[in-house]
């Protein structure tokens, strides 16, 4: 069988495999060329999911029709002009996308070059090119491309349901417009909006920081917007911009994590644990907190021709990025203080509101009346009521029947109670002469309720503490600094415990001794394959030194570093600041509970425990009056 060049479109159809997965791909290429084209508005319009078409208009800067011809040849490109493929300053440069699309569907690109008063079209249909012909067109360039894969049915199986593809495009267009504030995108799906992002306003767009929130809370949602915290943080040449949710603000996946490099959407693995990184301390395993950041980064440090789609890039210090993440999250997280999102309240709200549905079965219905009915009637039933909600009073009789108030004795000026063991802060002021103000952002303790949660007034509503929780998390903090400052403790074992393994486990271990024994593991040679344990991080305890050596020597095959280790530290100090903490069920004096309060408000991330839970829960006054259907 002899060598032979295969045809063009068969080329075209061989690239379009790689830069055409499904529908949002394709919008994804035609999206970032009107970018790169200046447009100032892009709206995107499908219909079956973008299988029978795919609509994308811009104002850009538009083509003249030697442009266009040259546009759907492979490797054609006004986005390198001098050749340079390490300077990269606009998203396609490769100048293959039109000509793949051209190559599976029926492509029709219709363009006005900005100052030209003649408009050219220019049909593309299976990889079989026609010539310009003038057009009818008020300016910028318009891309329509129907029945994508007619030309490749076999790729036909393999797209998802027009709703499935339809996510897809939703998707790429929102992580391009929160790159892009100044830029309006609006996105439809037959007679549907999906999408309506207009542009900043000029005066918005004076401060970036504000538009930018601005553009990633129309996509993210209000609640991000309210619980973001800034990040901007420059280290070298790296500049990270940004914004960070707090920890009790977090979703079951990572599908609200957004990353930018060079404004260019990208999923990076190095930026995604880096993030994991940051939220190690304040969130579970199962649990993502919501981000958005931007790495800005001379091009030459940065290669961004890595990935077909151009989804991945390689960084040249790739260390010094994964670092500044960490440490500028870390930071903003310090800064917020003992702040848990506002979506805790409206959750706490809900909690004791229940609608109630008309639609329920009579069934239902003769349930609740008998069990109204049989109940006095509230106070509160009057012309305050809202109807189509109502206050679930079993909770609240439940609260009520825990609910106790201050013991006497603490009561007197005179009383003398000891804080909390290790809690610092406690001014003494017994109950009453105490006023919470703005120097008492948490709040007087008023109460404890089911001897395991705090009830504090504030100077415009109430907050309630979870003690255990809380302590827990000021313990750990107390631990962390104190690791930090002291390094690991280490404890010689009397007894040195001796670890059979496989040889070459035990080797790898061996080589990195010296770096476990700066985390407290003080490991031996002991013989061909076996190990023997002379020190062990005091902090551990009675544990398992056997099944700690051997997942180590596991891991250093896999990732070549003893991350376990220092997992396991982490894990023992929030075991040990569990059991070090205040317990639920223990019944705490007014100075105790006031003690708990303002070290609260002085250590950073008291406000989530270490799975990212609320410590506290904070209610306004209106809130509360809305409860009560006074608002």
């Amino acid at each position: 069988m002899s060598i032979r060049l295969l045809p063009t479109n068969l080329i075209n159809q061989i690239a379009a495999g790689e830069v055409v997965e499904r529908p949002a791909s394709v919008v994804k290429e035609l999206a970032e060329n009107a970018v790169d084209a200046g447009a100032t508005r892009i709206d995107i319009s499908l219909r079956d999911g973008g299988r029978s078409l795919i609509l994308v208009e811009d104002d850009g800067s538009g083509m003249s029709p030697e442009e266009l011809l040259l546009a759907v040849e492979r490797h054609a490109t006004s986005k390198l002009p001098d050749d340079d493929l390490v300077h990269i300053h606009h998203f396609g440069f490769r100048g293959e996308a039109l000509p793949a699309i051209g190559a599976v569907g029926r492509l029709t690109i219709t363009s006005r070059r900005r100052g030209s008063d003649q408009a050219w079209s220019l049909l593309v249909d299976g990889g079989g090119k026609a010539k310009p012909e003038p057009a009818a067109h008020a300016g910028g360039t318009r891309v329509e491309l129907r029945d994508l894969f007619y030309a490749v049915p076999a790729r036909l199986k393999f797209l998802k349901t027009p709703r499935s593809e339809t996510n897809a495009v939703e998707e790429v267009v929102s992580r391009l417009a929160m790159a892009h504030p100044a830029i309006g995108f609006t996105l439809r799906d037959e007679d549907r909006t999906l999408l309506r992002l207009p542009a900043a306003a000029a005066d918005l767009l004076a401060d970036p920081a504000a538009a930018r929130l601005q553009r990633l809370s129309a996509i993210m949602g209000r609640d991000f917007g309210d619980n973001a915290l800034v990040l901007d943080a420059m280290r070298e040449n790296v500049r990270l911009t940004g914004y960070a949710g707090l920890p009790t603000l977090n979703r079951a996946t990572a599908s609200h994590q957004y990353l930018f490099v060079n404004g260019r959407p990208v999923k990076d693995r190095l930026l995604i644990g880096a993030i994991r990184g940051a939220y190690q301390d304040f969130l579970a395993r199962d649990r993502h907190p919501l981000v958005a950041l931007f790495v800005d980064l001379p091009p030459e440090d940065v290669d961004v021709n890595v990935h077909p789609a151009k989804a991945e890039v390689r960084f040249r210090d790739a260390a010094l990025v994964r670092g500044l993440i960490v440490t500028a999250i870390r930071h903003a997280l310090a800064q917020a203080g003992h702040q848990a999102s506002t979506t805790v309240a409206a959750q706490t709200l809900n909690a004791f509101q229940t609608p109630f549905y008309e639609t329920a079965s009579q069934q239902n219905l003769a349930y609740a009346g008998a069990q109204l009915s049989s109940a006095p009637a509230p106070a509160w039933q009057g012309s305050g009521w809202q109807s189509g909600q109502h206050v679930d009073r079993s909770l609240i009789n439940r609260a009520l029947a825990g609910f106790a108030p201050l013991a006497p004795e603490f009561d007197r000026p005179s009383a003398r109670v000891e804080a909390v063991e290790g809690m610092t802060g406690a001014d003494g002021m017994p109950p009453g002469e105490a006023r919470p103000g703005p120097a008492y952002p948490l709040g007087v303790a008023r109460a404890q309720l089911h001897e395991t949660y705090i009830i504090a007034q504030t100077a415009d509503g109430l907050v309630i503490v979870d003690q255990h929780a809380a302590h827990e998390r000021l313990v750990y903090e107390r631990m962390k600094q104190a690791l930090a400052s002291q390094g690991v403790a280490r404890q010689a074992l009397l007894i040195p415990e001796v670890v059979e393994l496989e040889q070459a486990a035990a080797g790898r271990l061996l080589t990195r001794a010296e770096e476990l024994a700066e985390l407290g593991l003080v490991i031996e040679a002991f013989g061909p394959g076996t190990v023997v344990v002379r020190e062990q991080p005091a902090m551990l305890g009675q544990s398992d030194i056997q099944g700690l050596v051997r997942d180590l020597a596991d891991e250093l095959a896999e990732l070549g570093e003893a991350p376990s280790l220092k997992e396991k530290l982490e894990e023992i100090c929030g075991t040990m600041a569990c059991h070090g903490s205040v317990r639920a069920g223990r019944r705490l004096n007014a100075v105790e509970m006031d003690a708990l309060l303002r070290q609260m408000e002085a250590t950073p991330h008291s406000g989530q425990c270490n799975h990212g839970r609320p410590t506290y829960v904070e209610l306004k006054l209106a809130d509360i009056e809305r409860l009560f259907g006074r608002r």
